[in-house]
């Protein structure tokens, strides 16, 4: 298995004067270290740069209900620790069923640890500052997982590192989803397991892994699943091109992966059982909405929607999915020169290659896409049932986020290939033997021995960095488009609501939150600290037959809403409706019912008076006491 060696390089086996161990001043990489981590940080802030114009007014443009939900995960965290309740749960959202909130995407692993701050500054604050924090986290793991154990050049690492946190497609899901953006554990866990077959050292490289991925399962499980998804090929790649080596580490990698999953299995069972069999759990999602969204070959040679070289109006014809790879063309061309010239020097690009083409092959989905245009070609997930646990949950095009992470290390490989050029190197030289019998070979299997090595051509250098920055250049990022949003009511900031919500009643605001519905009065719950439950909301529930769906169930009363909503014009009204409504206010235990300003608010009001009778003007909303209604 893989192992790594602070003091080789155990991926270049076709440069040996590389593979000896070069001695640094201790200050020069510190001070690089800080260089490369305050880009990141500069550039996280500037990635957030329109959010923080109006930080409480204003939300993504592409995501708006995805940016509210995570403002309320905040505010969920800082209610779960202010009050001692089980995150795992809420009933602030959903009354009174509530929301499973294991089961959806929480991000228990920061709003927990960060409640504190939530408190102190308020959940829309904390969102932009989490946003930009996480995309330089990330960048950062990356340059350590790079500079550390896979190249000399600390230039090639901040290059590498940059794109592992700032890839298109993760620029792509910071609008409005910072749960795929927040995979700075990623590089520490793929180093962790690739260091499972150091010998003497299985016991606390397993439990170093078992914490990560605990840690990991409360972020993102998603992107969990694809690291290990893409930690298994890399292992796979390895032993069939080193079967020597990974015999002998496979008895200490064995044992150093059973002890990380029995620690995971021992601090994960509860949540995990909670996940699948608790209350308002759910078994995949109705019909297999993400089955069918692979990804669209042309989409690999396209400029992303929030890159400087993107153009918005290219998602008209193949913007059908999500941004995920969206490279451009001249990376990908650099990334097929890199793959051919490098391929046959380095071990570590042979696997990256492997990476490259299962991860594209798989991301394609069940029918081939070509600029938009779904061709008759089948592709590999026609051959997945839907069915299938865990896969039914996957959507196809999202394993080419590997794909992302795999150029980003080539990119890095790509730039130290070129940084070693300016060393002349023409006499033989022995090279020590790796860890676990494993050799560090140029164009000889002798583990000791290495060939001649040719001078290099100095010219390939300034080329070579020149070819990686045209590149990526285009792919910087713009700031995160951000709109406007009206400010919620003075009546809902202010506390104007809290003699109308006794203990164990809800607030109904009007428009019932939903996935479609309701952004701004979602919001209202989250810039109070949750303080007052809602009905309706936006997450994944279980329906009738236990199957996961978007959002609570449609009461009778919430569907007449939306439906007026969507006509502009109040319907008909028959003692039926009326009957409903008082029916559907018993269940939500409403105590009062409230409207602020909106674009449909006269007929809202209109059709709402009709349903329980008229409305008072309290502050700047209009209130229905409907205490003595419901009972």
């Amino acid at each position: 298995m893989p192992v790594v060696d602070p003091s080789l390089n155990p991926v270049t086996d076709a440069d040996p004067a590389e593979a000896e161990p070069t001695r640094r001043p201790r200050r020069r990489p510190a001070r690089a270290d800080l260089l490369a981590l305050g880009a990141y940080v500069l550039l996280g802030v500037f990635v957030c740069l329109n959010y923080w114009g109006d930080v409480t007014g204003r939300v993504s443009s592409h995501l708006p209900t995805d940016h509210s939900w995570f403002e309320w995960l905040f505010a969920h965290g800082a209610y779960s620790v202010r009050h001692l309740e089980n995150p795992l749960f809420t009933a602030r959202q959903n009354a009174p069923d509530g929301v499973n909130m294991i089961a959806n995407t929480s991000l228990l692993g920061v709003t927990l640890p960060l409640a504190p701050l939530t408190m102190l500054l308020g959940p829309q604050v904390m969102y932009a500052l989490y946003l930009g924090a996480a995309l330089a986290a990330t960048a950062g793991t990356g340059y350590w997982m790079l500079s550390r154990h896979l190249v000399r050049s600390r230039a090639a690492a901040f290059v590498g590192g940059a794109f592992l946190g700032f890839a298109p497609g993760i620029i792509h899901h910071a609008n409005g989803q910072p749960n795929f953006v927040s995979n700075f554990l990623l590089p520490l866990i793929v180093v962790r397991v690739l260091r499972l077959g150091e010998p003497g050292r299985w016991r606390r490289n397993g439990l170093v892994l078992g914490a990560l991925v605990t840690y990991q399962i409360f972020i993102n499980e998603e992107m969990l699943l694809l690291t290990a998804l893409a930690c298994l090929v890399v292992v796979l790649a390895y032993a069939v091109q080193r079967p020597r080596a990974a015999w002998a580490a496979a008895g200490t990698f064995a044992a150093g992966l059973g002890v990380a999953g029995g620690l995971t299995l021992v601090l994960a069972a509860y949540p995990i059982w909670f996940q699948f069999n608790g209350p308002q759990s759910y078994r995949g999602l109705q019909g297999g909405v993400f089955h069918n969204w692979g990804e669209d070959l042309m989409a690999f040679v396209t400029f992303a929607r929030d890159t400087w070289a993107g153009d918005p109006a290219v998602e008209k014809t193949i913007g059908l999915t999500e941004q995920n790879t969206w490279f451009g063309w001249p990376l990908v061309l650099l990334s097929l020169v890199s793959l051919v010239l490098l391929v046959r020097r380095s071990l570590a690009t042979r696997i990256v290659a492997v990476l490259i083409v299962v991860f594209t092959v798989a991301a394609i989905g069940p029918m081939v896409r070509f600029n938009g245009v779904e061709t008759d070609v089948r592709g590999p997930w026609s051959y997945v049932p839907d069915d299938l646990p865990l896969v039914e949950m996957m959507m196809p095009t999202r394993l080419t986020l590997v794909v992302a992470a795999a150029v980003g290390v080539l990119l890095a490989l790509t730039w130290d290939a070129a940084h070693r050029q300016g060393r002349a190197v023409t006499d033989p030289v022995r090279v020590p033997a790796q860890r676990v019998g494993e050799p560090t070979p140029a164009t000889s299997d002798d583990p000791g021995v290495a060939a001649p090595v040719p001078v290099r051509r100095r010219w390939l250098r300034p080329v070579g960095y020149a070819a990686v920055t045209l590149a990526v250049l285009p792919l910087l990022p713009r700031p995160l488009p951000a709109q406007q949003i009206d400010p919620p009511p003075h009546f809902i900031t202010a506390g104007g609501w809290r003699p109308y919500v006794p203990a164990g009643r809800t607030l109904v605001p009007v428009p019932i939150p939903s996935n479609v519905h309701g952004l701004p009065t979602l919001r209202w719950s989250a810039m109070t600290g949750q303080e007052f439950p809602v009905p309706g909301g936006y997450f994944i529930g279980p329906n009738e037959l236990g199957e996961g769906v978007f959002g609570a169930p449609n009461r009778p009363t919430s569907t007449l809403i939306y439906a007026t909503m969507d006509k502009d014009e109040v319907p008909a009204l028959t003692d039926e409706n009326r009957r409903q409504a008082v029916e559907d206010l018993r269940f939500w235990r409403a105590s009062v019912v409230v409207l602020g300003a909106h674009p449909r608010e006269a007929v809202l009001r209109e059709l709402v008076t009709g349903l329980i009778g008229p409305p008072q003007r309290v502050d700047d909303v209009w209130v229905w006491d409907v205490r003595a209604l419901v009972g």
